[in-house]
């Protein structure tokens, strides 16, 4: 089974906004544990505008499940993610005032450099994963990083599954069969949704984790956030 990594950056925004500790982040992520899901996933900034670094070394005492740690690694990151030590540490290229994430990483390019922070990391025990498009020369170069997994980036084929165009699958199926056979973890990340996760999963071999956020916490406005964890897992069986 897929495991299910609920991002929780939109409930730290929601509390950030009113400037106090409502709702509780430490409170809804073992909420979300409770509810089924098997990790929690958090992407602090260096802006600090929604999760804190505060906030991953106090979840570092407190998630059960998998904890998984997004970024780009810049040196206070690298230091914040060596401190707490994460099950697992996710590399986003973004820029300092990137509203989200929106491109995966160049392996080609800075794979010397990809190489040096990923043998830090896993030297000191945390699973590495590289936040990719699906181009099998980037994904072949990933390979060569040493990095444990990839995070295969999925905003085309939501925007494309919106829109009925479902041949859209096809470069991730080719990735992830690739990223296989070279030895990679498979993991999926940004804007699946209830409405695609179950055609992705279904065509994607091997797909470990996916990491969902925005999607999950506003769906849980209208159906629940308990109701909405258990209807990811159930799609994901």
């Amino acid at each position: 089974m897929t495991k299910l990594s609920v991002n929780i950056n939109k409930i730290a925004t929601l509390r950030n906004s009113r400037g106090g500790n409502v709702p509780n982040l430490l409170k809804v992520a073992a909420d979300i544990e409770d509810f089924g899901a098997e990790g929690i996933t958090i992407h602090p900034r260096p802006d600090e505008r929604h999760i804190r670094y505060q906030d991953a070394r106090d979840l570092k005492n407190t998630v059960r499940t998998e904890f998984n740690i997004e970024g780009n690694p810049i040196q206070s990151f690298m230091d914040l993610v060596l401190e707490t030590k994460p099950t697992q540490v996710t590399l986003v290229p973004d820029a300092i005032d990137a509203v989200t994430s929106n491109a995966g990483w160049n392996t080609i390019l800075h794979q010397s450099f990809l190489k040096e922070v990923i043998q830090e990391f896993q030297k000191n025990g945390i699973r590495t994963s590289i936040f990719i498009d699906t181009d099998v020369k980037l994904i072949e170069a990933a390979a060569k990083t040493g990095t444990d997994r990839i995070e295969l980036y999925t905003e085309y084929f939501a925007s494309e599954f919106t829109k009925g165009n479902k041949d859209a699958i096809k470069p991730y199926t080719e990735a992830a069969i690739l990223a296989h056979k070279l030895g990679l973890g498979i993991n999926a990340g940004h804007d699946l949704s209830l409405e695609n996760i179950k055609f992705f999963k279904e065509n994607i071999p091997n797909l470990a984790e996916v990491s969902i956020g925005h999607a999950l916490i506003t769906e849980s406005l209208y159906l629940g956030l308990e109701n909405v964890v258990n209807m990811y897992l159930h799609r994901l069986k």
